[in-house]
């Protein structure tokens, strides 16, 4: 298949397109490489694509340009006919949200628009966008179900990704087109992003920074590591029907849409998280204990029964392996 992969130099991203290219496919990425973090992982990101691609013998090119801008998006569908699109890119961050919330109308509500515009008039057979847990906001029913109302969030940046959701339904039931929205529950793994606690916790402790540690580690969060990811999501490209008008799922619907949990459905209180990055390190942290910061939950849980109904798979990865691996890779890239 050829598919599009928007986001192509990020976290996720990079994992997506290096699995696509692994099975066969010919990938399109496209990205801005932005300066949110540092440039230069992306860029290395990107010569690792490259050198699997040409390893390979595999299609893989790269439109630089922003999502934002609708005569790019046209230009990139008209010169190529995608089977499948997956739209992983984002302004990503929930504290950036409180600083510039303008960069997430950007970068999530405008660049979206023109995703579904361009699939809808090129008429792609499926449309796979990530979404993400932050939208279940203010509720505290444990686990989180994709059947549960996601219309409190409590972060600017999960309400654009709450709106994409709704904007992905509209598109499906006017003109037919195939998504599905992923909601990722707190990504982890090797390349990851250097503003997540992963990355900054490792670099502090390896340097005797001190870490800040907020909630004083006392929140959890259902911590899935991007394989998992990546596995799950490369199976999802045939939306279900699960639906009654009146009493409507708000996960799925009489459109060809759906919403999926995808997490490892096993909650980690933060302190464990750390435990586990001191003893991948053979370090301990420096604590720097404080409240809970604004716009945060206290705890994230996934319910991905439906997920497993679907495709018969479960994100696997424990915490202290995912921790580990991460740990070597970032001693590689490092040179440490």
């Amino acid at each position: 298949m050829k598919i599009l992969v928007t986001g192509a130099a990020g976290f996720i991203g990079y994992h997506t397109v290096k699995s696509l290219l692994e099975r066969g496919d010919d990938v399109i990425g496209f990205d801005n490489l932005n300066n949110y973090y540092e440039p230069a992982l992306k860029e290395e990101r990107v010569k690792m694509i490259n050198k699997l691609a040409t390893n390979l013998n595999s299609s893989f090119s790269l439109i630089r340009a922003n999502l934002a801008d609708k005569n790019a998006v046209d230009d990139c569908f008209q010169r190529h006919q995608f089977d499948r699109v997956i739209h992983l890119a984002a302004q990503a961050g929930v504290r950036y949200s409180l600083d510039n919330p303008h960069a997430y109308v950007e970068s999530n509500l405008i660049a979206f628009t023109n995703i579904l515009e361009a699939c809808r008039y090129n008429y792609i057979p499926h449309l796979t966008y990530a979404s993400t847990s932050s939208v279940y906001g203010a509720n505290t029913k444990m686990p989180f179900n994709e059947s549960d109302g996601a219309n409190h969030p409590l972060q600017f940046y999960a309400a654009t990704k709450r709106a994409n959701e709704l904007m992905a339904h509209s598109y499906s039931h006017l003109f037919n087109l195939p998504s599905t929205g992923l909601r990722f529950f707190t990504v982890y793994g090797p390349w990851g992003r250097p503003d997540m606690a992963l990355f900054k916790f490792t670099r502090n402790i390896l340097n005797d920074l001190p870490i800040e540690v907020f909630n004083s580690g006392k929140h959890t969060r259902d911590f899935t590591y991007v394989d998992d990811i990546v596995e799950a999501s490369d199976q999802i490209a045939k939306p279900d029907y699960d639906w009654n008008s009146t009493n409507p799922n708000p996960a799925s619907s009489n459109a060809p849409f759906r919403i999926l949990n995808i997490g490892n459905s096993k909650p980690v209180e933060l302190n464990r998280y750390i435990e586990a990055i001191e003893r991948a390190l053979e370090k301990k942290a420096i604590k720097n204990m404080l409240p809970l910061q604004l716009g945060d939950v206290t705890d994230t849980y996934a319910d991905c029964k439906r997920l497993e109904d679907l495709i018969g798979y479960m994100p696997v990865t424990s915490v202290e392996d995912g921790v580990s691996n991460f740990v070597t890779w970032y001693k590689n890239y490092y040179e440490l």
